[in-house]
Parts: structure tokens; C-alpha cells; sequence
């Protein structure tokens, strides 16, 4: 029995695979692969080294512990020809590999099994077949011994398994096979429809009279909202079926977006509870995280760059186009919650006001360009130390101020008769809507490089040349504030009142005060300290650690800029005596509001606000 959705592949699967989570102790899933027709020259298999939406390389096949294969009742020699491939000696007939996966990453990128519950990404633990990745694929996720009550959430298409069982599903390819991550256990769920679609939000981890229902009805708004904007006339989704899957945690924040489905990690206490009907900042957050991955159902999952067309999942994939994916989708995942109502208009301002004060802290901006930083993403942004804020910039936060600027720029210039919306449907149109059937993407042309700037003047009339230049290709500050004022926001910057600053971010790590990073120009850099120094006393009084930002506040207090301090500091285990001169504290206070004395001839024709 189907699950109710049409499978849009043949049932006769090329490629077979079980997964089997027996030892939850062990951390350990047992997989099987079994190729109908295997290479007569010799099988290849091999396992992703990254995962879509991740751009990091992370090696995914350290983690299979024993490998084995056999033919016939036979057992076939297997030869690893590099970090994570294998090659089956010649065989006839039915191939199988047995393997096991350690699984004990609590993330969204990899896999985790334990006792409480079971989730895991294919790319984790679904070996490839060399020169069968179009063949259909089936999986059989197989209930564990003594979980009668584990349910499964996944929008993998059902084979011969009911919705949230155990049993049969399958893809077209191998491509949709380890798009759809899996969640295990006896989780949490609400469903909901959005334009017709069917959607579960599911929990796992314990929170304490949350508030379901609350959570499905603003999500319903986000992803109706969101369906209407790139396909406003007809309204139909890309998907039959949407999972947002999510691992409550006592300390956590991310998600990774699929194509019909989410895997994303929160804070216990950003869920709503049922007496609590306020907004809390942690709810808000979450909202705009479920906003964002859901955009990417669109804006990269379907809208791709020409690089991920066709994922080579042996190497690192490059583009100079992340600043337009995902901070493309950092703008509109807070637009939408103001669209949906979920967030007042100061709310919304408060957060472009930090996302500008979060991109003006770091001197990386003006020594790496949003492109740039989208290219170097596996090796910089992804790989970050103690020195990231005064060498990269994040195409995530500029990225989401280029977006907004364009919005502004491309509304002016139209004079509010056209938008970054327009832009957003354009690429739809261009680059996603005719490369899909229902539930399968056909991808075969992908955003080339240069080729934005050709797109917005032919839908929106406007050169943006000049503009990609300056701010994408090139390490210029954006004029937010100024372009926001032709709308009628106004900007109210104050140098947290000429106070004093050591330059630094400290952490407190085992009762000690480290300095987590030193800003680059800063009084700290000046004197010679490092990041990874400890720092002890200013002027003989001794640096409190359990709140060490507020308590270096306080100790500066009595001081101006241009004083000089004593400082003592630990670099290892040798004690440094250094004098430090204070300079003045450069992290603007942004604060952002709607002029209602505006006459501004486009202050009503603002993003809205």
C-alpha cells in the first residue's frame, strides 16, 4: 500500500538497499546494496566526501567501520582505491555489499542513532554505484528490534510503505535518493496543508507542553506565502509532500535544506509552549530558519547554479554564486515572516539592523568580496578560526544586504513598478519551473556564472553592472542606510557613546576568560595580544569569566579612550605583562525606523515593511 502519493518511478528498482539500526548502543546502522547488474569489469562504489547545501569536504566514509561483498552465495574481493571508493573483483549475477556506519554526529550534514532515536542523510550511508546513478533506487528502512512504537518521517516517495512506516521506498535516481534524510524514532507531529500540499513538522527530544498546533499554523502562513510568491496565479507547489524534521537540543541552531523536505536543530527553549503566547527572540529565529530552508526548496534545490547542475560528490563543487542563493534566501526568510504577519514592522527593521551591524564588525569585508567568499566557501567559510572576522566576509549576511539593496536599487529605478520579486520569478521561470515534473527534478540548465546581470535588465529594465561591481565583485560597502532613506527609513547610528574597547570577543572556556578573537586595528592587537591568550587582570583587578563581556564592561568603566592599562594575560602556560592603550569601541549601535514624517517620493513603495 502506497502512501498515497503517485510514484513517478518504475517499482522495478536497479539498485536495493536496507538499513537496519539493531545496534543503537553501537551507534551503528547495518546497510546492504545490492546491484541487479553489476559492472562485468568490476563494480565501483563509493561514498559522497560532502553533502549538497554543505560546503565543506567531510569525508562521510571514515565512518564505515567493516565492508564486505559477495555474489552467489560467494564472497567477492573488494579493493579500496582511494579514501571512499571500492572496487568489487568481476562478477555474475546479484552483487551485495554489507556494510556498517558509525553514526554519531547530532547534526543536520551527517547521521545519529542511539536508543531515543534514528536519523540519518543518504549521503552518510547510501554508497554510490558507479554508472548506475540514473537507475531507480529502492530502500527498505527496517524496523529496529524493540521500537514497536518508532514511526519514520521522510518525503522519500512510498514503494510499499504507509506514511511514517517502516518499509519500501524508492527514488528516481541516486541524486533523489540521498535528498531526502530520514528521521527515526517516537518523535513528535503535526500535519497541515499549504495550497492543497501535505506538510509534517516533526519533534524529536523532549520539550515540554509545546505548542503544535501554534507551530503549525505560522508555518502554514510562511510556506502559503511563499508557494503564492513564485507561482502566484496557479499556486502549486514543486512537491506533493514537505517534512520539516527537527532535533530539539539543550544548545544548537542550524538546518539543511532538500528538496522536499528539511533536517533542522534548535534550541529547546525556542519552541513555543502552550501557556506562552508571546514571541519570543528563539521562536522568532526558528520561524526565520524554517523560512529560509524552505525558500531553498526554490532558490537552489530547483534555481541552481550551473556548478551544481550535476553534483560531482568526489570533489569540492565551486561557484562564485552563493552571495545570490543563500543570501538571496537570508532576505526573504525574515521578509516573509513580516509578509505572513509573524513579526511587526520595528521587529523587522531590528533584524537588517543587525545583520548590518553583524557585516560592518568584521575588517574581512573589505579584503574579500561576497563572490569571492561564495568560491572559497570549503576552505575559508566552512573552515573559519580565530581569525575569520579580519579575513572573509559572510555571503550569508552581505549576501542578504546585496539582496536588500537590489530590491531598493531595482524599486527605484522602476519606480516601485518592479522588484527583486520580479527577478526571484524570473529565474524561476528560467531555471526551475520547466526543469521539473512533480516530486522529480530534470535539471539540465543551471545560473551560469555571469549571467544575473542579462537576466535583471531584460525582466526589470535595470543595468545592475555597475552595482555587481562595486558590491559583489568588489569589497565596497553597501549604502544601505542611504538607500533606505529614499524609502523613508531612517538610520540612528551611535558609537556606543564614545566608550572605550579592548577590540576582542571573549568566551568563557573551563572558568577561564579567552579571547576568542581580536579585531584586527584594535587596542588588544595593538598591544600584541593573540587569540587563544587568557586574559587574568586589568590594572590588578582580576577578569571575571562567568559573564566576561559584561564584566570587561565593567572594568573599563571607570576608563577613557587614550587611557593606558596593566594588563596580565596568559598565552599557554606563559603569564604576558603588557600595556594597553584604549581605543575607541567601533561597533556601531544601528537602530533603524520608519520615518512617518517622510515625503520621500518612494517612502511608499518600500519593501513591505
Amino acid at each position: 500500500m502506497t502512501s498515497g502519493r503517485k510514484n513517478h518511478v518504475d517499482a522495478s528498482a536497479a539498485i536495493h538497499y536496507t538499513i537496519n539500526s539493531n545496534d543503537r548502543a553501537a551507534h551503528l546502522y547495518d546497510v546492504t546494496v545490492t546491484v541487479d547488474a553489476p559492472d562485468p569489469e568490476g563494480q565501483i562504489f563509493s561514498l559522497p566526501v560532502w553533502i549538497p547545501g554543505s560546503y565543506m569536504v567531510r569525508e562521510f566514509a571514515r565512518n564505515i567501520v567493516q565492508i564486505e561483498a559477495s555474489a552467489n552465495g560467494k564472497s567477492v574481493a573488494l579493493t579500496k582505491l582511494d579514501k571512499c571508493t571500492w572496487q568489487a573483483t568481476p562478477c555474475t549475477g546479484g552483487l551485495r555489499l554489507s556494510y556498517q556506519v558509525y553514526a554519531w554526529d547530532l547534526s543536520v550534514r551527517a547521521a545519529h542513532l542511539d536508543q531515543n532515536h534514528g536519523f540519518f542523510n543518504g549521503t552518510s550511508v547510501f554508497l554510490r554505484v558507479h554508472g548506475q546513478e540514473a537507475s531507480a533506487h529502492s530502500v527498505e528502512i527496517q524496523r529496529p528490534d524493540g521500537c514497536a512504537h518508532w514511526r519514520v518521517a521522510t518525503a522519500l516517495p512510498s514503494l510499499e510503505a504507509k506514511r511514517h512506516s517502516f518499509g519500501r521506498y524508492i527514488a528516481a535516481d541516486y541524486d533523489e535518493l540521498v535528498d531526502h534524510p530520514v528521521e527515526m524514532g517516537e518523535f513528535e507531529l503535526v500535519s497541515f496543508k499549504a495550497h492543497g500540499v501535505a506538510h509534517d513538522f516533526v519533534v524529536t527530544g523532549r520539550v515540554p507542553n509545546v505548542d503544535l498546533a501554534r507551530i503549525a499554523l505560522d508555518l502554514q502562513k510562511i510556506c502559503e506565502a511563499q508557494i503564492a510568491f513564485f507561482e502566484p496565479r496557479t499556486k502549486q507547489a514543486p512537491m506533493s509532500h514537505y517534512v520539516f524534521m527537527t532535533m530539539v537540543v539543550g544548545d544548537g541552531y542550524g538546518g539543511l535544506e532538500h528538496r522536499a523536505s528539511t533536517a533542522l536543530i534548535c534550541n529547546r527553549s525556542d519552541l513555543p509552549t502552550k501557556n506562552d503566547t508571546s514571541l519570543s527572540d528563539g521562536y522568532r529565529a526558528f520561524l526565520a530558519l524554517c523560512s529560509h530552508e524552505y525558500f531553498h526548496t526554490w532558490n537552489v534545490k530547483r534555481i541552481k547554479p550551473a556548478a551544481f547542475v550535476h553534483y560531482d560528490f568526489s570533489q569540492e563543487n565551486y561557484t562564485s554564486l552563493l552571495w545570490l542563493f543563500e543570501g538571496f534566501t537570508s532576505y526573504y526568510d525574515d521578509l516573509f515572516l513580516r509578509r505572513c504577519g509573524l513579526v511587526d514592522e520595528p521587529s523587522y527593521l531590528k533584524v537588517i539592523a543587525k545583520t548590518m551591524m553583524a557585516v560592518q564588525r568584521g575588517s574581512g569585508r573589505k579584503k574579500q568580496s561576497v563572490a569571492d567568499s561564495s568560491f572559497d566557501a570549503w576552505t575559508k567559510y566552512y573552515r573559519q578560526d580565530e581569525n575569520a572576522p579580519n579575513a572573509i566576509v559572510s555571503y550569508y549576511a552581505k549576501g542578504s544586504l546585496v539582496a536588500l539593496a537590489l530590491d531598493l536599487l531595482i524599486r527605484s529605478e522602476t519606480e516601485g513598478k518592479k522588484s527583486l520579486d520580479d527577478v526571484m520569478r524570473a529565474l524561476w521561470e528560467k531555471f526551475g519551473r520547466d526543469f521539473y515534473q512533480k516530486d522529480k527534478i530534470l535539471t539540465k540548465k543551471g545560473l551560469g556564472e555571469e549571467e544575473l546581470q542579462a537576466l535583471v535588465l531584460e525582466w526589470t529594465g535595470v543595468n545592475i553592472t555597475r552595482f555587481l561591481a562595486q558590491y559583489v565583485k568588489g569589497t565596497k560597502d553597501i549604502p544601505v542606510a542611504k538607500m533606505l532613506a529614499e524609502f523613508g527609513v531612517k538610520l540612528v547610528s551611535e558609537n556606543a557613546s564614545k566608550k572605550p574597547s579592548l577590540g576582542v570577543k571573549l568566551v568563557n572556556q573551563a572558568g577561564d576568560c579567552k579571547l576568542a578573537h581580536v579585531y584586527e586595528g584594535g587596542a588588544a592587537h595593538k598591544a600584541g595580544l593573540s587569540a587563544g591568550d587568557v586574559l587574568v587582570a586589568i590594572n590588578g583587578l582580576r577578569v571575571n569569566a562567568t559573564d566576561a563581556a559584561e564584566g570587561l564592561k565593567k572594568l573599563l568603566a571607570p576608563y577613557s579612550v587614550g587611557d593606558k592599562l596593566e594588563l596580565h594575560a596568559f598565552r599557554r602556560d606563559e603569564l604576558l605583562n603588557l600595556t594597553l592603550k584604549l581605543r575607541l569601541d567601533e561597533d556601531a549601535q544601528i537602530t533603524l525606523e520608519c520615518d512617518q514624517d517622510s515625503h520621500g517620493t518612494l517612502a511608499h513603495k518600500r519593501p513591505s515593511l
